[in-house]
């Protein structure tokens, strides 16, 4: 059961609060106007250049609102974390994420997708960028406002390739990159969610199905979280501090194991104390992964701030140094100014529109206790991790997104399943014991899965009265009980296809507009 709400999250969640949101955002923008107006006093086409500081605010905004649910929405969905708390805590890491990590140096053309060189003229690259930034930051925001979580890198993407065919034509685009990102929709969601279902087995299998819960989380609960803090180890040192400090993958896995190992004394002292009070069901194996979950959406903030805030200031290091230096660059210094403005987007972005994805995330695509969330959470991890190493582009929205469906979809085959052995046992009883039957169908609907196979295993030994097969056939698809929302499933995948197209148009009209007005 999810954390009462507080005060901080009927503030965050209010509709009556919808025109302050909007008011303190443009109040944000009006703010980054003012100062870089300041800044760049002097500078030729300084208004330029504070046009395209106020639409990088309005990226890192949306960004803000759309990708970070992805990292917290598990949390909040399991109850492990209130939707303030989360949001606090995301703001916080976000922020932190990208000042402390962000780097000094980006690249401008995102993934190399479009050979800047071929541009002559240092307008053009300039339109090109705030054309590129704008398209997609408003595909961002027509993408939260559907509720559909989408890849900010993907946004972005596809507004470089829009307004860079539009500057420079079809053969300014490099298309064996742009191949790598059409294989990321598949190949991010597949291995989110197939990892988050085997973990969610594998937990089930070693810990939920057993008699006695108690000692079996003692056991293996340890070695669980402890596997997550060598993933989370290890995925900051290669993701998350990059910037900052540059090691090999060895040289990561070693950290992780270092902090995995401090992770597994603690967490066998943990247990060991809890298991004197803990409940013997799933709700008490459940309150285990509360800790690991907070830790697992801070951490999982820090490394995206530290990652996506380039989707942001990276268009726009790249503006203020071509107009600085009056020459398309393919590689910006950042600024102080240009830092901030992506990290504060980020926060300002989260704490006023981030509920609505947050939201879709935890709790609208399927239902979501902490030991499911755990594993999205870990699933996460390991798929950039294993992704990273062998060279796959993958997107972390969609990773996080795959592996809340990987667990829907394991829920429904499990109970499926279930369900099919109940027609197995009975299709060869008496039909005059049918009365008989009704308080155990009515027991075995309302069940959980775990305790649908204690009904099972009683009903074999009693050899309770079996069903006709029409009855049978409606009462699997009773059992057939959607536990994955497929309306948002259907929503979201689509939303995930025509990012890069969709952003790409909006880009190139953007670019078309923006020349026909400058020029």
């Amino acid at each position: 059961m999810a954390p009462k709400s507080g005060f901080l999250d009927t503030l965050l969640t209010s509709p009556t609060t919808e025109r302050y949101r909007i008011g303190f955002s443009l109040f944000f923008l009006l703010g980054i106007w003012l100062v870089v107006g300041q800044l760049s006093s002097g500078m030729p086409n300084n208004m330029l250049l504070m046009a395209a500081a106020v639409i990088g605010g309005y990226m890192a905004i949306n960004i803000g609102a759309n990708d970070v649910a992805n990292n917290v929405g598990p949390a909040v969905g399991s109850g492990a974390l209130s939707l303030g708390g989360a949001v606090l805590i995301a703001a916080i890491f976000e922020a932190g994420g990208a000042i402390i990590a962000g780097g000094d140096v980006v690249s401008t053309i995102k993934g190399g997708i479009i050979a800047a060189d071929r541009l002559g003229d240092v307008n053009a690259f300039v339109w090109l960028m705030t054309a590129a930034l704008l398209a997609g930051a408003l595909w961002l925001n027509l993408a939260t406002w559907m509720g559909a979580p989408v890849s900010t890198t993907h946004s972005i993407v596809g507004g470089v390739l829009g307004a860079g065919i539009a500057a420079g034509g079809w053969g300014i685009a490099d298309w064996s990159v742009m191949a790598k990102i059409v294989a990321s929709w598949v190949i991010s969601p597949v291995m989110g969610g197939v990892l988050a279902a085997l973990f969610l087995f594998a937990i089930k299998k070693t810990v939920l199905y057993r008699e006695n819960l108690i000692p079996a989380a003692r056991t293996f609960v340890p070695w669980l979280v402890a596997i997550m803090a060598w993933a989370f180890g290890t995925y900051l040192m290669v993701k998350g501090v990059k910037k900052i400090i540059q090691v090999d993958f060895l040289g990561a896995s070693l950290v992780g194991l270092a902090v995995a190992a401090m992770v597994f004394v603690i967490m066998r002292i943990a247990v060991g104390r809890r298991a004197a009070t803990m409940e013997n069901s799933a709700a008490g194996v459940n309150t285990l992964f509360t800790w690991p979950l907070i830790f697992a959406a801070a951490l999982l903030s820090f490394a995206h701030g530290a990652n996506d805030v380039a989707n942001a200031i990276g268009p726009l290091a790249a503006i203020n140094d071509a107009l600085s230096a009056g020459a398309v660059v393919t590689a910006a210094a950042i600024p102080l100014w240009v830092m901030l403005v992506g990290a504060l987007g980020l926060s300002v972005g989260l704490m006023l529109f981030g509920p609505r994805l947050i939201k879709t995330v935890g709790s609208e695509i399927t239902e979501l206790d902490k030991t499911r969330a755990f594993c999205i959470a870990l699933s996460a991890a390991l798929t950039v991790i294993i992704a990273s190493q062998l060279g796959l582009p993958v997107s972390s929205t969609h990773i996080a997104i795959g592996g809340v469906f990987g667990v829907g979809f394991l829920r429904e085959y499990l109970k499926s399943n279930y369900a099919t052995q109940l027609h197995k046992i009975m299709e060869h009883h008496d039909e005059a014991e049918r009365e008989s039957l009704r308080p155990f169908l009515e027991d075995f609907r309302n069940a959980s899965v775990e305790e649908m196979e204690n009904l099972l295993k009683e009903a074999k030994k009693k050899k309770q009265v079996p069903l006709s097969k029409g009855e049978r056939k409606r009462l699997k698809k009773i059992y057939r009980e959607e536990m994955v929302k497929r309306s948002h499933l259907t929503r979201i995948v689509a939303a995930w296809i025509i990012t890069v197209p969709a952003s790409a148009l909006m880009a190139a009209m953007l670019f078309f507009t923006l020349r026909g007005l400058l020029m």
